[in-house]
């Protein structure tokens, strides 16, 4: 491996956080003895373009500062190559980092990790989720959840977590169970009045809720949870369990795995690793060893 690797930063994740995270990482990068060149970019499609530059040109590694919207976008750029991806997480959710053992909101100890990880050959090849030629790395989230997700990217203020917590409580006042038809591989669809279906290839989004506690990342299947018809107050009984992943208990709560999964419902929009999708029907397939990895 090359010891040129790249920095692929977000400036403004957390709230300023990938600017001030980016030197620290660096440096414990530059101790080890690697060269480390930075990539930035005026937007997403242009930082995207020079990621994928860098990694056509050979660079050792490919290593993500910000939060899980810069992680996702990495993969866009390193999936399917064997370019290693690297996390330095310090944005909001930082799931993805967390389901491969990486520090968290800690660049130095990132770095550090990350070095010592390339320089042993520590790495390892994980599944990614795949919808229209689009990767991602944890979950594929409908319904309730990405209603809220919906409604908090519309509103100004306030800022960071807070505003998700108050479309949650908008959300609530306006829910209902959406009418679902899921499709599982190559088997028969299924129609269900839902809450929410969650396609799973890490266990958890939005900062730590473990929506699909037994996910695997090198299995090859999704975990796809089922939360069904619930009244808003069954759900707000079920939510806080979603953190420990106990709600998989709940008799409204099913799990299923898949490889390939077809999810349709009107006036749903699907979200990966936080990042928009687009409108449902989609269809997402789960395939194996897709991106090479520090962590794990």
């Amino acid at each position: 491996m090359t010891s040129e690797i790249t920095l692929f930063v977000n400036p403004t994740a957390g709230r300023g956080r990938g600017a001030h995270a980016a030197q620290p990482a660096a440096s414990a990068l530059r101790a080890a003895g690697f060269r480390v060149r930075t990539v930035l970019g005026e937007n997403a499609e242009d930082a995207l373009t020079r990621a994928r530059a860098a990694v056509a040109d050979g660079t050792g590694a490919l290593i993500a500062v910000g939060g899980d919207g810069m992680a996702n976008l990495a993969l866009q750029a390193v999936a399917g190559t064997r370019t290693p991806l690297g996390l330095v997480a310090v944005g909001t959710g930082n799931d993805l980092a967390r389901a491969l053992g990486l520090p968290v909101r800690d660049p130095a100890a990132a770095g550090l990790r990350i070095a010592e990880d390339l320089k042993g050959g520590h790495l390892r090849d994980i599944d990614l989720g795949q919808v229209d030629g689009r990767w991602f790395g944890t979950v594929l989230a409908s319904g309730f959840d990405s209603r809220v997700n919906d409604r908090g990217n519309r509103m100004r203020w306030p800022t960071g977590r807070f505003k998700y917590d108050l479309a949650m409580l908008a959300e609530l006042a306006a829910f209902r169970p959406f009418p679902y038809r899921v499709r599982l591989d190559d088997g028969e669809v299924r129609e269900v009045d839902a809450t929410l279906v969650a396609v799973g290839n890490g266990s958890s989004y939005g900062g730590g809720m473990r929506i699909c506690p037994g996910a695997d990342l090198t299995d090859g299947l999704f975990d796809v949870t089922v939360v069904g018809d619930c009244t808003r107050a069954t759900l707000l009984r079920v939510f806080p369990s979603v953190y420990k992943g106990t709600h998989v208990d709940h008799p409204k709560v099913s799990v299923y795995r898949a490889a390939k999964v077809e999810i349709s419902a009107p006036g749903i929009t699907g979200y990966a690793d936080g990042e928009p999708l687009g409108a449902l029907p989609l269809l997402a397939r789960c395939i194996g060893g897709a991106v090479r990895v520090v962590g794990l």
